[in-house]
């Protein structure tokens, strides 16, 4: 067996799996092959938005080599349910060049506290662990697909 090279760790991120809240390692350039989770065997599922919390959320962050978004939602909220199939249509476009992932405001007050979320849906770009870019409010995907496309700009 040979050691991973730079150019094979660059494409893997951090998913915490769905079901088990396990954090496992995924080769994004591979995600067609179905990764499953190391522990239950569970699907990760990178075609639609990933949920991350107060647990994870720096780790998921920070691994990612590609840019995250992060949809800071709660379940009662009217235009955040709008907002899911526009993410869900955006995740699967882009799955394995951008990581969505959503953030249960309600579930992850620590992480929605830090970043200033005083609005739902708010949606942010993290590029290296960093905010990038935030957008308030739902909004079409062209502007999910622009506030992306500047983050990566930097």
């Amino acid at each position: 067996m040979t050691a991973p090279t730079a150019a094979s760790s660059a494409t893997k991120a951090t998913i915490p799996c769905a079901q088990c809240r396990t954090l496992n390692r995924v080769d994004l350039s591979r995600i067609a092959d179905g990764p499953r989770c190391a522990k239950c065997q569970a699907p990760l599922a990178l075609d639609h938005p990933v949920p991350v919390g107060d647990a994870d959320f720096d780790r998921v962050m920070a691994d990612s080599p590609v840019p995250v978004l992060v949809d800071f939602y709660a379940d009662w909220c009217g235009p955040c349910r709008a907002m899911a199939p526009q993410l869900d249509a955006y995740a699967k476009r882009s799955a394995g060049s951008v990581l969505v992932a959503k953030v249960d405001t309600d579930r992850a007050p620590n992480v929605s506290q830090r970043f200033g979320i005083r609005s739902i849906p708010t949606l942010a770009v993290f590029v290296g662990g960093r905010e990038a870019g935030r957008e308030v409010g739902a909004v079409p995907i062209q502007r999910l697909e622009a506030l992306v496309a500047a983050a990566r700009k930097g």
